[in-house]
């Protein structure tokens, strides 16, 4: 269920072994179980998601943390789903449960795009040589031999982003100011009201849990798709008439979208040539709501109300898709950005 940026760069380094998943694409901790111990000896790494930014599922880092370290592994979450959304407890070394490593992103957290943040044991980052080598990270050079700085200044090269490392630490205090409790339950709230709607609305398939007795054991994110119309269609919809921003397509997890759309390898490979070859339009995808702790109840019936009137065919505009990249457009329409910025 990974995003790519926490599968992909493993695959450069190292034998990446991916752990199945159930039926509605949470993850299956009986083959967790049965992978790590195959490979018990060898597993040098578990990377997991915290939270999946395509069905909101929240896994159980703390456990499989243990039965990561007893099977001599260290741990890392992608956190960057999570971080805004539920606090994030790393824990002592001393404890079964502790995180050895955790990734966070800025802009997931309200802040300004462009940093982020990588937290992890210091007994690591001590060892080898940085991967990004330039200013900043040594503490003397010749042409001989060159010294490295110590952590954090030896894998932090070139000119630091500092207004973005002020803005992140800003935002990580305002959300600690107004409670993550108090964002976990305003976000399960709305999920629950969201998913309780949605399930009525005629036409639609949600994916992932669709239980709004549940929404409080996971993140605010719904993925849907509705009957017989292109996700790129529907969100270009949204989007051009309703002003309602989606993400649609596969939300940089490929691997994991094409299970919960049940694509057989044949059908990949046909999408994949025709990629190749320049044309996006019957690229498999969802349509992606998800909410932040400053939407609202109401927001969600406009939501629903606009799907409802696309499903029936109520929408304004006529629609043309691009072949190159798949998005749909409304013909004689576009922005206007001067009335939102000039440069």
């Amino acid at each position: 269920m990974e995003h790519h940026s926490n599968d992909l760069p493993w695959r450069a380094v190292a034998q990446v072994v991916h752990v199945g998943l159930d039926k509605r694409g949470a993850l299956d901790e009986a083959d967790f179980d049965r992978q790590l111990a195959r490979y018990r000896g060898r597993v040098k790494m578990v990377a997991i998601s915290g939270g999946s930014n395509v069905t909101g599922f929240i896994n159980p880092v703390g456990r499989l943390a243990a039965k990561a370290h007893a099977a001599g592994a260290h741990i890392l979450v992608d956190c960057a789903q999570l971080a805004p959304h539920r606090r994030v407890e790393m824990g002592p070394l001393d404890d079964p449960e502790h995180l050895d490593y955790i990734a966070l992103s800025a802009h997931k957290m309200y802040a300004p795009f462009g940093t982020g943040a990588l937290i992890g044991r210091r007994d690591t980052f001590e060892r080898g040589e940085p991967d990004y080598r330039g200013g900043g990270t040594i503490e003397i050079v010749t042409t001989d031999w060159v010294e490295w700085a110590d952590p954090p200044d030896r894998d932090e090269a070139g000119s630091p982003n500092v207004v973005g490392a002020v803005a992140l630490a800003a935002a990580a205090r305002a959300l600690t100011a107004i409670g993550m409790d108090a964002i976990a339950a305003h976000e399960a709230e709305l999920t629950a009201y969201a998913l309780e709607r949605l399930g009525r609305l005629p036409g639609i398939r949600l994916y992932g849990d669709p239980d709004p007795a549940r929404a409080a054991t996971r993140l605010g994110v719904i993925p849907f798709n509705l009957e017989g119309m292109s996700h790129f269609l529907v969100a270009a919809i949204l989007g051009t008439e309703y002003g309602i921003g989606v993400r649609n397509g596969c939300f940089c997890a490929h691997p994991y979208v094409l299970y919960l759309l049940d694509v057989d390898p044949e059908e990949a490979e046909r999408v994949r040539m025709a990629m190749l070859a320049g044309d996006r339009r019957a690229m498999p995808g969802l349509v992606r709501a998800s909410f932040g702790m400053y939407n609202t109840v109401e927001e969600v019936d406009v939501l629903v109300e606009a799907l409802e009137a696309i499903r029936a065919g109520r929408y304004h505009g006529d629609y043309v898709q691009d072949q190159a990249s798949g998005d749909y457009t409304a013909v004689g329409w576009q922005p206007d950005f001067s009335r939102y910025f000039t440069l």
